[in-house]
């Protein structure tokens, strides 16, 4: 039997905890790229995600084995639990923007977009949006193990293997920001956005229940028998869409802290001022935003792992996708304009396609 209460403050409580392990496990301090809004100093950052999901699944683990949780109790919980996620974002997100001073342009656009650009709580110990990264990309995995669980308990006797791929890709994806957290210091997220409605509520209730969409879709439905081709196919679009963004954010990153050292054994080609550099070569050679490529592509292999292709609810988080990286893609091509001027307008001309080689 479900109880509203616990369910509304289930993730409230797995955020707590998640703060709680982020401030006390061993972390290495690494250099960001995003500066000090007064002081101007580049900022310094305490990373320990890995060591962080390693403790949170390993407890929610325990208490499965142990039977002080049911399995599926996240499952079970599944609307309260959203709907408490969804009113901590909006608490957390009205005090983050109404304690910051004002930006002039309206408060219903710094609700929305936010008003601190970097905060770093705990005497610097702890950087709110990597914490919001990690508490939304954990609280997500939590889900899909519970959902899964409750797929594997309704139908022992014949569970769907596309449900089990699902789980191993979604789970590689957060893994792998987890292990590459220092790289992603380096994105657009970590340089240019605030703190509002739009980055706080987003990792506190749209990413840890909205991601794995397709999953709370099927998750009751029983195993669709889905082909063999099928399943080789999404696990190849979703590799093929890793490659892609992580590769992309790889050498970015490599580029940011070396202009000159070479990526996979290819030396740097740029376009310059004689003041800054853009890199042109490589993965960013293809076209100005292939890593927005590679996500759309992992979502894609995500909704055919599960085997119902012709439901709608599977195919709502690549949506998301595209809905969200287009009008980013302009926002960050008007941000570039105005920052490098015509050096950006003879980027354009060199690579020419905005996220889509050869067709976009």
């Amino acid at each position: 039997m479900t109880d509203p209460l616990a369910g509304f403050f289930a993730p409230w409580g797995v955020f707590a905890g998640i703060l709680v392990l982020h401030l006390v496990l061993p972390a290495r301090r690494v250099t960001g790229y995003a500066r000090d809004e007064r002081s101007g100093d580049v900022l310094r950052y305490r990373l320990n995600g890995p060591r962080v999901f390693l403790f949170t699944v390993g407890l929610w683990f325990a208490a499965g084995t142990s039977g002080v949780m049911p399995w599926d109790w996240l499952w079970q919980h599944r609307w309260s639990g959203a709907v408490g996620a969804l009113t901590l974002g909006l608490v957390v997100s009205a005090a983050v923007v109404v304690t910051a001073p004002a930006t002039g342009k309206g408060l219903l656009r710094d609700l929305y977009l936010g008003r601190r650009v970097n905060p770093q709580p705990f005497g610097g110990h702890a950087d709110a949006k990597m914490f919001l990264y990690l508490a939304g990309a954990l609280l997500l995995e939590l889900n899909l193990l519970s959902f899964a669980a409750h797929h594997l308990l309704t139908w022992p006797d014949d569970p769907s293997p596309g449900i089990v791929l699902y789980v191993v890709l979604f789970t590689w994806f957060v893994c792998d920001y987890l292990v590459f957290e220092r790289v992603h210091l380096y994105t657009y997220d970590f340089v240019a956005e605030r703190l509002g409605f739009k980055l706080v509520w987003g990792c506190l209730c749209w990413y840890p229940y909205f991601y794995g969409v397709g999953l709370w879709s099927v998750a009751d439905l029983p195993n669709p028998q889905t082909p063999g081709w099928l399943l080789v196919l999404a696990a190849a679009l979703f590799f093929a869409g890793w490659t892609l963004s992580r590769g992309s954010n790889l050498q970015k990153f490599a580029f940011k802290r070396n202009p000159e050292r070479a990526f996979l054994g290819l030396r740097p080609r740029t376009l310059g001022d004689g003041e800054r550099r853009l890199l042109v070569s490589g993965f960013w050679g293809l076209s100005r935003h292939v890593n927005y490529l590679g996500e759309i592509l992992m979502a894609t292999g995500l909704a055919l792992a599960l085997g119902w292709p012709w439901m709608l609810g599977p195919w709502l988080y690549p949506l998301y996708y595209v809905a969200l990286l287009l009008p980013r893609e302009r926002d960050d091509d008007r941000r570039c304009a105005a920052k490098y001027g015509p050096l950006w307008e003879e980027y354009r001309e060199r690579v020419r396609w905005r996220i889509v080689p050869w067709v976009y």
